[in-house]
């Protein structure tokens, strides 16, 4: 008896690691890594101003936001750096009260060029302080109405590429311009994602990009991307579980990431997505936790952890009449104590063998690890969208609301 089938439930993973070989000619944020930073390093040498202010919103700010909060407290850093990327009347006016306008360089940063909040923000700031080649740069596509203000005004531009989304844009003059400035090292940056990027690629010297090359990033997102695919119906939730405030701003950043590019309709004309969940350990163990334990298993659960906080504050040794139970946190560090919750909430998880549970461990707080974590992030999100048969890389339904929102201020 002779026998053949086509039951495969899905495509392979040398299939779908081969697409994303062939997206690498046409979407841009895979090469940026191996861009050419001098541009961006020699413009933050002219910069004197004390202040950096981003104007921009969404993948504009977000990218940039995550790497700067995450670092901040670790370096010392030449410039303060702050973002105005809302409407909201009262963040503006709170914001812009602590800032000396006249001691700082705006960045102005949109894609498209015609984003309504950044230039609303913009037009304000004009209002308070005259915006000109000396205190301003534009971050936009080379044919933007944006760029042609730029020109018009002598104004120092810097390119996004066409083919770079603005939720994938960290990588590009939208992240490395202005954290440059502030004096972040972004060759460390690139080096860290470049390194995530040679890994999953299997690229060593002059080697195309290969799956015979075996590598730990590629079978760790392939494994993790199918899974969350496969079981979407079941774990429709994906929580990050960062165990570091440092984190706050990737957990803002990977819900942008998952939310915009994983929600879409595929070519089956079904509605797809998974839902990103982004919390902070240990604040949140006193709230989401519960939820994730005893709550519906509709949930997966990342948590990342931070192995070197470089900083060793300590839990002073003292004695608090009627608290002398718990003198054992005498003299322990508090990066060991944070370190020491993860690890509780992770076996807690575990021990229920019902929740499916991965851990990130950071090496340290340096710019290579942020952005080797953050590069992993897209391309999990490509390899998520490639299961899932969708573009991974449009926003049909965030356009939507733009042009509802430009015909009502219209009317």
């Amino acid at each position: 008896m002779q026998y053949s089938h086509n039951f495969n439930p899905t495509i392979s993973d040398e299939d779908i690691f081969n697409e994303i070989v062939k997206e690498k000619e046409y979407i841009g944020y895979y090469n940026l890594p191996f861009q050419d930073t001098t541009p961006f390093k020699e413009y933050a040498k002219t910069v004197t101003q004390s202040n950096v202010v981003v104007i921009g919103i969404g993948g504009s700010t977000l990218g940039t936001y995550a790497i700067y909060k995450y670092l901040k407290h670790s370096k010392n850093l030449s410039k303060k750096l702050f973002f105005l990327e809302t409407t909201d009347p009262i963040d503006i006016k709170s914001k812009i009260e602590n800032i000396d306008l006249e001691d700082t360089l705006f960045v102005v940063i949109s894609k498209s060029g015609t984003t309504v909040e950044t230039v609303a923000i913009f037009k304000y700031v004009n209002s308070l302080v005259t915006c000109n080649h000396t205190n301003t740069v534009i971050i936009t596509e080379s044919d933007s109405k944006l760029n042609t203000y730029a020109q018009a005004n002598a104004m120092t531009t810097f390119d996004i590429p066409q083919n770079v989304g603005g939720r994938f844009s960290v990588f590009s003059a939208v992240g490395l311009l202005p954290l440059a400035i502030v004096g972040i090292n972004i060759d460390e940056l690139l080096k860290g994602a470049k390194e995530t990027n040679n890994d999953f690629f299997g690229i060593f010297g002059t080697q195309v990009s290969t799956w015979a090359k075996s590598s730990l990033v590629r079978t760790r997102l392939l494994k993790k991307a199918r899974f969350l695919v496969e079981y979407k119906n079941s774990f429709n939730i994906n929580v990050v579980f960062s165990y570091s405030s440092r984190l706050e701003g990737f957990n803002k950043w990977y819900i942008q990431l998952w939310g915009e590019s994983l929600g879409k309709v595929d070519i089956n004309n079904t509605r797809q997505g998974l839902t990103p969940i982004g919390i902070i350990g240990p604040i949140d163990q006193h709230s989401f936790l519960q939820l994730i334990i005893e709550g519906r298993r509709d949930k997966t659960v990342t948590v990342i952890k931070v192995e070197n906080f470089d900083n060793d504050l300590k839990i002073p040794a003292i004695t608090l009449e009627g608290l002398e139970d718990l003198d054992y946190l005498n003299d322990l560090e508090f990066s060991s104590l944070i370190k020491s919750q993860a690890d509780a909430t992770i076996e807690a998880i575990q021990n229920l063998n019902d929740i499916p549970c991965d851990v990130i461990t950071i090496d340290g707080v340096c710019e290579s690890a942020i952005a080797s974590l953050m590069y992993e992030y897209e391309l999990l999100t490509s390899l998520c969208g490639k299961f899932m048969y969708i573009n991974t890389y449009d926003q049909p339904g965030v356009e939507s609301g733009k042009m509802i929102l430009k015909k009502k201020l219209q009317s």
